[in-house]
This record gives C-alpha cells, sequence and structure tokens, in this order.
C-alpha cells in the first residue's frame, strides 16, 4: 500500500510516498524495517523507483521515497537546480521522516541510492551512525572521475562548454534573469549534462510524469567538487555496491575504489551492463533481488 506523505527539509516541503510492507515478517513490536530511496542526477520519485519499492513491500520492508526540493511534486526554487549539497540535506530530513513514521523501526533505516545519489547515501551515512545499511547502485561516487568521464565520452571541449553555460546561469539569476538550464540527456555530440551513448534513450525509458530533460547550468560548476568517495571510510553499517562493468555514465572503477575504502563491512556484486540496464526488463528484476537479499540480511 502507498501513501502520499510530506516532510519538511531546511523550510521547503518535500514530497514523498510511504510503500509500507505487505507482511509483518521482519517486523519487532509491530515495526518495520525502512528504506530511503531518493533518486539520482535530475531524477524524480516517479522515475523507476517504484518497482524497487514494492519490491522490498513484498520482503516486509516499508520504504519512504521522495522528491528533491525543486524536483517533481516538491516545493523548491528554482526547480531543477542539481545541487549534492542540497540534496544530501534533504536525504537527512527524509531519514529523519522515516524515522517518525509510527509503523518504523527508527533503528532499522536504510538508505538506497543509485547513480547520483548512489554517492549520496555514502555521505549520509557516513555522518549518521544509526543508518543500518547502504544500497549504492551503480553509484557515481566522484565528480572528477565523472568529469573525466563527461570529457572522454564527448571530447575535451565538453566539459568547458559546459562549465560557460554554467557562468551564464549564475550571472543571469545574479541580475534578476530566470535560470539558464541546459537538456540534462542528449545524444552524443549535443549540449547536455549527460550526452553518452545511451544516457537520452535511457532517461525516456524510465521517465515518468514529472520528470523534465533539463537542468540549471551551474550544476556544472560543482559536480567536480562532489566526492562521496571521500567519506567512505567513515562508514560503518553494512554496504551493498552495486557496479555496470559496462557503465558509460558512472565510472565503474570509481565505484569499485569508493567500495574498497568503505568503513564498515562491503558487499561488490558487478554485472555485466551499462548504466540504465538497471532500471528495466532482466537486470532491474536481478539488481533488486540482490538488494533484498542483502537488505533482509542486514535488516532482520
Amino acid at each position: 500500500m502507498r501513501s502520499d506523505i510530506t516532510f519538511t527539509s531546511h523550510g521547503v516541503r518535500c514530497a514523498a510516498w510511504h510503500v509500507r510492507a505487505t507482511s509483518d515478517g521482519l517486523a519487532r513490536k509491530g515495526r518495520r524495517p525502512c528504506v530511503v530511496i531518493g533518486h539520482g542526477f535530475g531524477g524524480t520519485r516517479d522515475t523507476a523507483l517504484l518497482d524497487f519499492a514494492e519490491g522490498f513491500a513484498d520482503a516486509g520492508i516499508d520504504s519512504l521515497v521522495f522528491d528533491y526540493r525543486g524536483f517533481g511534486a516538491s516545493d523548491g526554487t528554482p526547480r531543477q537546480a542539481v545541487s549534492y549539497r542540497r540534496q544530501r540535506q534533504d536525504y537527512h530530513a527524509a531519514v529523519d521522516a522515516a524515522r517518525r513514521l509510527r509503523s518504523v523501526d527508527p533503528d532499522r533505516i536504510a538508505l538506497w541510492g543509485t547513480s547520483y545519489s548512489g554517492g549520496h547515501v555514502l555521505a549520509v551515512a557516513a555522518v549518521d551512525p544509526r543508518v543500518a545499511a547502504v544500497v549504492s547502485l551503480v553509484p557515481a561516487p566522484d565528480g572528477a572521475a565523472a568529469v573525466w568521464q563527461i570529457a572522454r565520452c564527448a571530447g575535451p571541449v565538453a566539459p568547458l562548454k559546459l562549465i560557460g553555460h554554467g557562468l551564464r546561469d549564475v550571472l543571469q539569476t545574479l541580475t534578476g534573469g530566470s535560470p539558464h538550464q541546459i537538456p540534462l540527456a542528449a545524444q552524443p555530440g549535443s549540449l547536455a549534462v549527460l550526452a553518452a551513448p545511451g544516457a537520452l534513450e535511457g532517461y525516456e525509458a524510465i521517465g515518468g510524469p514529472t520528470w523534465r530533460n533539463e537542468v540549471c547550468a551551474r550544476t556544472s560548476l560543482e559536480v567536480a567538487f562532489n566526492r562521496p568517495v571521500t567519506h567512505a571510510p567513515k562508514i560503518t553499517c553494512p554496504t551493498l555496491v552495486q557496479i555496470g562493468s559496462e557503465d558509460r555514465v558512472a565510472p565503474p572503477h570509481a565505484a569499485r575504489r569508493a567500495a574498497r575504502r568503505a568503513g564498515g563491512p562491503t558487499t561488490v556484486l558487478e554485472y555485466p551492463v551499462d548504466h540504465f540496464d538497471v532500471y528495466l526488463g532482466p537486470w532491474q528484476q536481478k539488481a533488486l533481488a540482490d538488494e533484498v537479499d542483502f537488505l533482509v540480511g542486514a535488516l532482520a
């Protein structure tokens, strides 16, 4: 069963779904474990996340699936502004909201992130010792490696063009203008944050009703500074890192390095897939099954 709830992050209303478990097999004193789920770069809660939450529900685990400030059904301006600092703050607020749910055991909260948020969950868990487990699916834990990936796929000029558009966005905002937005994903050779082969088709295949193929260009100025890999040694809880060995969006070597640096017990699983293959079809089912096995063991 799914219900709409809201919580506040730094004074802004965030929208979420509470997906309740279909059984009480993992309940303790009437309270169940819960996974807090947020999307990756420019994603929304209606973009391929419910399949994971419903899989957890069948295993006896609740989920809280939320939209970041400025995205989807959440409030906040400017719209479509990706900020890793703000999104980490939203994760912390979502965890606090999950702990307040009457049916949820506040000491059995897990974090689930993918792509950009696969890095967020590492940083959040590193500073919240109460987090019981972490799932990081095809993560992007090192912004510097991600920028290098952009240059490798789209040419060395591509990051410079993105920085130019980012500076334009900042200047327009400072002078009272509207934010300057650019495509989130596009065909190779086009202007976009992600112009890797298959990125546009991948987003379009999973994009929900509230997903928009645009982001404020200013995000290009901070991507390289988002390095949750540096927080990994401070993680103490069990962590599952799921890597696509053929990933052309999130560099696999960066995910492997983050997993090696994680301070708690860490499970690494690799799949012979590209980035978007884990959201639909048989590889989504495989990734989900592995996540369920891990979470049941960590949260039981």
